[in-house]
């Protein structure tokens, strides 16, 4: 095919969509507990609200009808919305371990105060979930092959650090597979508590963003009673976030995909007798125009595509326009 050449004048519509994509909130203030919340979300739009930022928050603010609220056992007028903690994500540093042995202390995982997501061997040899931040010492494993070899570390270090450290100069934090391995372990830990390489995830967006947005309320999350691991939003706090255990039956937010598309009206010059509606030429008129957006740096995310008219094609000729000819 021959190559056309892009400088313009034959008159088309081309549709420009974004891949960035906005959220259009839906209040709902039929009451229903996470889970149910969650799949209605799922069926009537895209899923429970993921909130990005400050201007979300005010959006929602300025939304919620408080005629329309039915206020929880506390008079507070709270509503579901996406973010969960995720207690039953534990799973090991090396991604290649499937172990589903365990050792927890009675009454542990507890996960206090909604931050303990890492986890120490105590003395006894038994596990307790623990908030990252805190410094112990840590022990490593070597593998070679089917050989395991656990080694204790001597400073003290964060849980992520001591990821990093066991992963630079061994293989991983210690995986322990089996009550044999678990005493191996313990007999290293010299009356210490130690880390070792049992985590999980912490909150969670329903939908699975990646949003790292928190607008938490003053002393919140908090986990009160053990078993808070869902997220209301709070209006009598300035929509302020705080933990609730998950049967509580609340109204709720969702939200739906909209993907903004913008029409450009554009015009092209060829070099050659081609038909511009035939499909190849289209198709490579819309290559050379991401080429000519990609070098004037616009956003790879964007996407084209070329939007017929009334009568089923894209392109019409223009019309040469003539100079009136002054009047005598």
């Amino acid at each position: 095919m021959e190559k056309v050449l892009l400088s313009i004048i034959a008159a088309s519509v081309l549709c420009v969509v974004s891949s960035h994509v906005q959220h259009q909130y839906h209040f709902v203030y039929e009451v229903k507990n996470m889970t149910e919340a969650q799949s209605y979300c799922r069926d009537k739009y895209t899923d429970l609200a993921t909130i990005d930022d400050m201007e979300d928050v005010k959006t929602l603010i300025d939304m919620m009808d408080l005629n329309k609220m039915v206020l929880d056992e506390d008079g507070q007028a709270t509503v579901w919305i996406g973010l969960y903690d995720d207690v039953n994500s534990w799973r090991w540093s090396d991604r290649h371990a499937e172990v589903e042995f365990k050792n927890w202390k009675k009454g542990q995982p507890d996960n206090y105060m909604s931050v303990e997501h890492c986890t120490m061997m105590l003395t006894t040899g038994k596990w307790n979930d623990e908030r990252c931040d805190r410094t112990l010492r840590a022990v490593c494993s070597s593998v070679r092959g089917s050989n395991v070899t656990f080694i204790l570390i001597n400073s003290t270090m964060s849980w992520t650090e001591a990821q990093s450290y066991c992963r630079t100069y061994y293989t991983d934090l210690a995986t322990v597979r089996n009550e044999a391995e678990n005493q191996e372990v313990k007999n290293l830990t010299d009356g210490e508590w130690v880390w070792i390489g049992l985590f999980r995830d912490s909150w969670k967006w329903s939908d699975g963003s990646n949003s790292s947005f928190r607008y938490w309320a003053s002393g919140e999350p908090n986990n009160n009673g053990g078993k808070k691991a869902c997220v209301a939003m709070n209006f009598n706090r300035s929509g302020g976030w705080g933990d609730w255990t998950c049967d509580q039956n609340k109204p709720f937010i969702c939200y739906k995909e909209i993907v903004p598309k913008h029409k450009m009206r554009v015009s092209v010059k060829m070099n050659s007798a081609l038909d511009l509606n035939n499909p190849e030429v289209m198709e490579e008129v819309l290559k050379q125009l991401k080429q000519r957006m990609k070098e004037k740096g616009v956003n790879e995310d964007v996407k084209l595509s070329w939007m017929k008219q009334p009568d089923g094609k894209v392109f019409h000729k223009e019309k040469k326009k003539t100079a009136k000819k002054d009047e005598l």
